[in-house]
């Protein structure tokens, strides 16, 4: 698996980089790549993606989410192996620091050259940027879901 880890600054409040973080079904608005995230239930998404002209639709489940603090997944069915955790670190009262750390296994002779290239490093660190625009120039989170989700095997998250 290769890991992947970035961060940005965001001019806003941590509970606001939060609240938007956890509206998954906006996720194709700064993400490149990714076509539909839907939300299933409180710990399941379904994501469409395409990249380089590959297609993938795969299953992530939350296995830990803590407010204003991380949201933690895995994918659990599909072609996509991956699993991640983004933070969020209150900076002052207006300014907060996302940190996004993934851990993904490319497939496919495409997918593991792009990786060797740091295709997916810049992917990543370009969406932090496009979330960065969006959540500072947006007026504001679109929604927010404020529940817990407590890991059932402790020792799984990153």
């Amino acid at each position: 698996m290769s890991t992947v880890k970035e961060a940005v600054d965001v001019e806003v409040p941590v509970h606001t980089a939060y609240n938007q973080w956890t509206q998954f079904e906006e996720f194709p608005t700064f993400m490149e790549g990714v076509e539909e995230v839907r939300q299933l239930d409180d710990r399941h998404n379904h994501w469409v993606t395409s990249i380089g002209g590959v297609r993938r639709e795969f299953d992530t489940e939350i296995v830990d989410q803590l407010r204003d603090d991380r949201i933690t997944w895995r994918s659990v069915d599909g072609e996509t192996r991956q699993r991640g955790s983004v933070r969020f670190e209150r900076l002052d009262e207006t300014r907060t620091r996302v940190e996004l750390t993934m851990e993904i296994e490319p497939s496919g002779v495409a997918e593991k050259g792009a990786d060797m290239l740091g295709v997916v490093d810049r992917r990543v660190k370009g969406d932090l940027h496009r979330f960065k625009d969006f959540i500072e120039g947006g007026g504001g989170e679109t929604g927010a879901w404020r529940g817990r989700i407590r890991p059932e095997n402790p020792g799984s998250t990153l």
